[in-house]
């Protein structure tokens, strides 16, 4: 009786995981918000699954997965851009998982307030990092002969706290050999999709 018991348990466990991490993420939710609790305050952004459905599922993704928390804004460019995702505490990369393809064509544009995706040279290679823009940066969108940088959502509410953050003094870091990286640690605490309203 005990190991028929336990055997549908572990079915009823495989079948309905799949369901639990789509559930995770909001799939339904067109807007979904994520709250960001910074070692400076809190920010909160809203999604537009409507223009960047990958994106944001990428995105959400990571942050249901605990991926940005305790993780550092590791690029810092007052004029420009907050970047952050992808370093821990201890200025370490975290894995990701696979790189998405670059939704830049979505009709929404490197405003201020909004976040991207960070990526490399090459187009379709976001992960996990993103940035904030705190000017606009219209020179990120896509052109005619270019790919650009993956908007996917804009800053609801702390856009104060972005912008004392766009203002901390940086240095070069010469463990990592990348510029613009704040003097003092800007810590990201944690990332929570908020519940539907």
């Amino acid at each position: 009786m005990k190991s028929w018991m336990i055997k549908c348990i572990s079915l009823i466990a495989i079948v309905l995981t799949p369901l639990a991490n789509a559930v995770d993420i909001q799939p339904n939710t067109l807007y979904p918000q994520v709250e960001f609790d910074t070692s400076m305050g809190k920010i909160v952004v809203e999604l537009d699954r409507t223009r960047a459905p990958l994106t944001v599922d990428n995105f959400l993704t990571y942050v249901v997965k605990g991926h940005y928390d305790n993780t550092l804004f590791h690029r810092v460019i007052a004029d420009f851009v907050v970047q952050g995702g992808g370093l821990d505490l201890n200025k370490e990369e975290r894995p990701t998982d696979k790189p998405i393809v670059n939704e830049s064509g979505n009709g929404l544009s490197n405003l201020t307030g909004t976040i991207a995706m960070a990526r490399e040279n090459e187009p379709h290679t976001a992960t996990s990092q993103f940035y904030f823009n705190v000017v606009d940066n219209e020179k990120l969108d896509p052109s005619s002969r270019r790919w650009g940088y993956a908007v996917f959502g804009e800053v609801t509410s702390g856009m104060e706290i972005l912008a004392a953050m766009a203002l901390v003094p940086t240095e070069f870091n010469n463990k990592l050999e990348w510029p613009d990286f704040p003097i003092e640690d800007i810590i990201l605490k944690r990332a929570t999709l908020l519940p539907r309203d």
